[in-house]
C-alpha cells in the first residue's frame, strides 16, 4: 500500500521533473511501494506527453536475486547458476516466482514449493527480523539495483539477448501492469514475453497475485487522478 502522505506527493513531483528535464529517458523505478509507483509514474508521464511504455521498467530484479539464491541453496548450486523466472508485482503475494521453469530443469517436493515461494515472498520482512528491526535490505537492494541498471546499459550498447524480469506495462494479464520477462534493447523493453506453461499451484498463485496486485495499481493510478 501506500504508506504516507509524503512519500506519493515527493514522488510524484520527482516523476514531473523527468517530464521536463528529461522525457526520453528509460526511467527504472525502485521506490516502494512499485506496484503502486509504476502506475503513479506512468500517470504522470501520460499528462506530460511522454509517456512510452517501453521506457518505464519497475525494478523487480530484488525477488529474482532471492529466487536464484534459495532455489541455489536448495539444490546445492552457485546463484549464479539458477534462473528463476519472478512475475506478477513486487510485494507479498504478487511475487510468484515460477519454480516449474527454474534453469537448469529440476523438480522441487510440495513441501520445498511452499517454503520456497513462502521465503522469495517474504524475503524482505525476514531480512527486517533479522536486523531486530534497525534496518531493511539495503544491500541486497543496492545490488539489485546494479545488476538491472546494468542490464539496461547492456541494452542500451546493443547488445543482443538480455532479458530480464522487470514490473511494466503489459498485455501479459489483463491487468496494465505486470511483472515479467522482459528483452531489453536500445528503447528499453523492446518485447514482452508470455509465461509460458504454469502448474495448477501457479495458477493459484497467480490469481490471489492479480487479485493484490489490481488495488494496489488502483491506488496508483487514483493517486494522480484525484
Amino acid at each position: 500500500m501506500i504508506c504516507s502522505k509524503s512519500m506519493p506527493e515527493l514522488f510524484k513531483t520527482l516523476c514531473e521533473g523527468i517530464t521536463k528535464f528529461c522525457p526520453n529517458a528509460i526511467v527504472n523505478l525502485i521506490s516502494n511501494p512499485v506496484n503502486s509507483t509504476v502506475p503513479i509514474a506512468a500517470e504522470v508521464f501520460k499528462r506530460a506527453g511522454t509517456f512510452d511504455p517501453k521506457r518505464l521498467l519497475g525494478v523487480t530484479m530484488l525477488d529474482v536475486v532471492r529466487a536464484n539464491t534459495f532455489v541455489a541453496e536448495v539444490l546445492g548450486r552457485d546463484p549464479r547458476e539458477v534462473d528463476v523466472p519472478v512475475v506478477g508485482g513486487h510485494a507479498g503475494v504478487t511475487i510468484l516466482p515460477l519454480l516449474s521453469q527454474v534453469k537448469p530443469t529440476c523438480s522441487f517436493t510440495p513441501k520445498e514449493i511452499d517454503q520456497l515461494t513462502d521465503r522469495i515472498q517474504n524475503g524482505g520482512t525476514e531480512v527486517v527480523e533479522a536486523k531486530a528491526g534497525a534496518g531493511s535490505a539495503t544491500l541486497s537492494m543496492a545490488y539489485a539495483a546494479v545488476k538491472f541498471a546494468d542490464a539496461c546499459l547492456r541494452g542500451l550498447r546493443g547488445d543482443s539477448g538480455i532479458v530480464e524480469c522487470a514490473f511494466v506495462a503489459s498485455q501479459v494479464t489483463e491487468l496494465p501492469f505486470f511483472a515479467s520477462k522482459v528483452r531489453l534493447g536500445r528503447t528499453g523493453a523492446e518485447e514482452i514475453f508470455s509465461l509460458g506453461p504454469l502448474n495448477e499451484y501457479e495458477r493459484a498463485g497467480l490469481e490471489k497475485a492479480k487479485k493484490e496486485l489490481a488495488a494496489s495499481i488502483e491506488k496508483g493510478v487514483s493517486f494522480v487522478r484525484k
